[in-house]
């Protein structure tokens, strides 16, 4: 029964519907410029949000880093005090 609906459903759907405005030979159509823009600023958003992502990890490393060097100067200054004589 599921395999008849699909085939009659697949069957009534016209060709027209299927193709894209590239596929189906338009290129300089409003609909594939409109497609076009459309992936354009679908990659805009996904590579802005990986440079974002890449842009806070990369602070958090430095971050800790600075964290790190400023502890270890502290622990050096306090071996390296003079201590007085009695």
């Amino acid at each position: 029964m599921r395999t008849t609906f699909l085939t009659f459903t697949l069957l009534a759907v016209p060709r027209l519907a299927l193709a894209c405005p590239v596929c189906f030979g338009d290129n300089d159509s409003p609909m594939a410029v409109a497609m076009n823009n459309g992936i354009l600023a679908m990659l805009i958003v996904v590579v802005g949000m990986l440079g974002a992502f890449a842009t806070f990890f990369i602070y958090l490393i430095r971050r800790g880093n600075q964290i790190e060097r400023s502890a270890n100067a502290a622990a050096t200054d306090r071996v390296a005090e003079p201590k007085g004589t009695a």
